[in-house]
C-alpha cells in the first residue's frame, strides 16, 4: 500500500504568513476588497490543515458513508479553533452550522456529495474546483467560513491523490479571491450559474494546476 501523502504544516504557515505581510498590497489589486489575515485567521486555519493532514495519514474519506462529520470539523477549526471555551461560546452557532449542512436543501452536504459523484471522471484539480464552487455558491454549505474550509477541502481532495494541497500565497491571492467573489454572489442553479460555472471550473483547476506550490507536500 502506498504511503499517505502529508502536508508542509511549516511551508502552508510561511505562504500565509507572507500573505499576511503584504496584504495591504494585495487588496488594492482586488476586485473587491478582503478583510486582513489576522493571527487568529491564520491560527485557526493552522489548525484545519493540521486536521487535513491527520485525514490523510488514517486515511479517512469525508465524503464516505458515516465520515461527513469530518467536513464539519474542518469549519469548526477555521471558525473556532480547539479552544474549548471559544468552541462553548460558538455552540450555538456550531449546532446551527450543522442544521444547515445536514439538511435537504441545495446547500446541504448531501447535494454536495451527489454532485462530486457525477464528476468522478474529471481531474482532480477539476473536481476540487467543483467542491470549492459548490461550497461557495449559494446557498453555502456553512454559515461562516466557507472560502476557508473550501480551501482546506480542496486541499485533502489533491493531496489525497498526491497532488500539492491549495495553500493561499502572495503570487495566487487575486487569482483566487477575484473568482471567489463572483462565485459567493451567484446561486447554485441560476442562469448566471448556468452560464459561468464552466468559466469558473476553468479558472479554479487553472489555479489549482498551475500555481501548485511542491514544497506544501511531503514525499
Amino acid at each position: 500500500m502506498a504511503k499517505a501523502p502529508r502536508l508542509d504544516l511549516p511551508s502552508i504557515e510561511a505562504s500565509l504568513r507572507a500573505v499576511q505581510q503584504d496584504f495591504e498590497h494585495i487588496n488594492r489589486q482586488l476586485e473587491t476588497r478582503r478583510d486582513p489575515l489576522s493571527d487568529a485567521v491564520i491560527a485557526h486555519m493552522m489548525t484545519g490543515y493540521r486536521q487535513v493532514d491527520q485525514l490523510l495519514a488514517e486515511g479517512i474519506d469525508p465524503f464516505a458513508l458515516g465520515n461527513s462529520g469530518a467536513l464539519l470539523e474542518l469549519n469548526y477549526l477555521v471558525i473556532c479553533g480547539t479552544d474549548r471555551m471559544l468552541r462553548e461560546e460558538c455552540a450555538a452557532a456550531l449546532r446551527a452550522t450543522e442544521e444547515r449542512f445536514y439538511a435537504k436543501r441545495d446547500g446541504g452536504f448531501e447535494s454536495l456529495a451527489e454532485y462530486l459523484a457525477l464528476l468522478d471522471g474529471e481531474t482532480v484539480w477539476r473536481r476540487a474546483a467543483a467542491a470549492y464552487i459548490h461550497v461557495l455558491s449559494e446557498p453555502q454549505l456553512y454559515i461562516e467560513g466557507n472560502h476557508r474550509t473550501g480551501a482546506l477541502i480542496m486541499s485533502w481532495m489533491l493531496a489525497r491523490e498526491g497532488k500539492p494541497p491549495f495553500v493561499l500565497s502572495v503570487d495566487n491571492a487575486k487569482a483566487y479571491f477575484d473568482p471567489s467573489s463572483v462565485t459567493k454572489e451567484t446561486r447554485k442553479h441560476s442562469l448566471r450559474m448556468l452560464l459561468t460555472r464552466r468559466k469558473l471550473m476553468k479558472r479554479f483547476a487553472a489555479l489549482l494546476k498551475d500555481g501548485a506550490q511542491k514544497t506544501h507536500l511531503l514525499r
